[in-house]
């Protein structure tokens, strides 16, 4: 079996510390030369002293770390992550002894000052006195690669010389082991422990920002949302989720400018519907789909594509969804012949959380036109809680903190993928693709073309719409695995009146899907 990238990067490591030692080379200095900045000791931004990286290659090869180090700290960071490992990120310690000797001077002249954290693969207890010694204020300490006793002893070392030990999870194991060190440090883990979640697969190097929002749960108070935070936009989704921190790497090392962006952005949010809708999306998601992350779900995962069922008109139709699975239900607020009222969809959804049913369906108001009567009636619905969220529909979302709301992009060409890449800068970590038809804005029974889902999509987890149905949704699986299809006219026998026996064989076909 072939070693992943982070196999890799910890078999090189080894190897050069067989042939340099711990320090790498570098003469480390005989004592610390600065005081201790608490790491995370308020909410707030830590970003990167970054060279390259396994999946980018070179991103700053030149950086000067002290300039850098200064643009973060007048965009008021608070903290800075010091990537000192040599041979895919192109760190040193030398880089983290400038940046600390930086904070010192900075912290005589009475600026701003930042913690600062030493980011590398550490495998030894002996790195974490190394780390100290070059001014680090906290450690990384990778929960992957480290065994249950090897992570407990270097959170003690940090705790020995009152640092923060910043343990990255992101599987099931992880959690468990995060547990393992918090109990053994019992009382002092509040204020050793900080934990952080990678939205980037160390195997891998691909990210997902749903990632963090699937285990927010699970950590404790002082938690960071680590890789993918591309604008300040995606700051705010972080903020929204309920994180203390966010760690931003390649965006602000190629950009220094849109450190204080970013830094204002996060700083400003605060957790907020958006995010619960994320963070219960993202749960949903857990349970039902491939995913390793975190916890195993009870009862165990289907590993089947979510489904939404659309253009709900009849309670019949939206009841006998919920009980074949749907795990969402839209409601469509739009001018169509699948135009539903809100005095319906607050009855549906008394009657749907009345019945006990453990698998309750997020509800969602499908608008084409926020300011129209029928959007104010959906937006309305959504604040009152009666609708999860608001699915804009081919038309640029609010941006508003009472209520949430996700996208949908509407596809028929490739220069339509620029409408989804502009989503994802603006802090979408999903988008739903449907089929473009001119002059209709969906339930068309169309689909997107083929060539253009396998050219554009990139590898994002997709959410499909448009002319799926029961004799062709397992085909759409086996070749795109979508996280979620959205399925409206394919299971109809007239615009808003839904077929059961269509509904049936659609849900056994996806089920039967391997």
């Amino acid at each position: 079996m072939s070693e992943d990238i982070l196999q890799k990067i910890v078999r090189m490591r080894r190897e050069d510390i067989q042939r340099l030692g711990l320090n790498f080379g570098v003469e480390i200095p005989e004592k610390r030369r600065r005081g201790h900045v608490e790491f995370l000791g308020t909410p707030g931004a830590i970003l990167e002293v970054k060279r390259a990286s396994p999946s980018k290659g070179d991103i700053a090869p030149d950086l000067n770390p002290v300039e850098l180090a200064t643009t973060y700290a007048e965009a008021h960071a608070q903290a800075i992550s010091v990537l000192t490992e040599g041979n895919f990120f192109k760190g040193s310690l030398r880089d983290l002894i400038a940046v600390a000797d930086l904070m010192e001077r900075r912290h005589q002249q009475g600026l701003h000052t930042c913690a600062v954290l030493r980011k590398d693969f550490l495998l030894f207890e002996d790195e974490i006195d190394i780390a100290y010694r070059c001014g680090a204020d906290a450690v990384l300490l990778i929960a992957r690669i480290l065994t249950d006793g090897q992570l407990v002893k270097m959170a003690e070392r940090a705790q020995k010389f009152g640092i923060q030990a910043f343990v990255e999870v992101r599987e099931a194991d992880d959690f468990r082991k995060l547990s393992v060190v918090t109990a053994a440090l019992g009382d002092a883990a509040a204020k050793i422990i900080v934990a952080g979640v990678n939205s980037r697969d160390l195997a891998t190097f691909h990210t997902d920002p749903l990632i963090p929002a699937s285990v927010r749960s699970k950590l404790p108070a002082k938690a960071v949302f680590e890789s993918g935070i591309l604008s300040a936009a995606d700051a705010t989704y972080a903020r929204n989720l309920g994180f203390t921190g966010i760690l931003v790497g390649e965006a602000v090392a190629k950009n220094p400018p849109l450190a204080k962006d970013v830094v204002s952005a996060f700083e400003g949010g605060c957790e907020n519907v958006q995010g619960k809708f994320w963070k219960k999306y993202a749960a949903l998601r857990q349970a039902q789909g491939p995913c390793k992350v975190g916890e195993p779900a009870e009862p165990p995962r289907s590993n089947r594509t979510l489904v939404k069922i659309c253009g709900i008109t009849r309670e019949e139709d939206g009841l006998l969804a919920a009980e074949l699975g749907a795990d969402l239900l839209g409601f469509v607020f739009s001018t169509t012949k699948r135009l539903t009222t809100e005095e319906f969809v607050t009855s549906f959804s008394t009657k749907l959380r009345a019945g006990g049913n453990p698998h309750t369906p997020i509800l969602v108001g499908v608008i084409t036109d926020p300011n129209s009567v029928e959007g104010q009636a959906a937006i309305k619905l959504a604040r009152e809680g009666i609708l999860d969220a608001v699915q804009f529909h081919g038309i640029a979302a609010e941006q508003n903190n009472d209520y949430a709301h996700y996208c949908a992009a509407r596809i028929g060409e490739a220069s339509d993928f620029d409408k989804v890449e502009a989503l994802r800068k603006n802090g979408e970590p999903r988008i739903l693709l449907d089929a473009k038809v001119e002059g209709i804005p969906g339930g068309t029974g169309k689909t997107i073309p083929e060539s253009l889902l396998r050219e554009k999509a990139n590898g994002a987890p997709l959410w499909l719409a448009g002319g799926v149905n029961p004799e062709n949704v397992a085909t759409i699986c086996e070749k795109f695995h979508p996280e979620l299809i959205d399925v409206s006219s394919g299971i109809e026998d007239a615009p808003g009146i839904k077929n059961h026996d269509k509904m049936k064989a659609l849900f056994a076909a996806i089920s039967a899907v391997k």
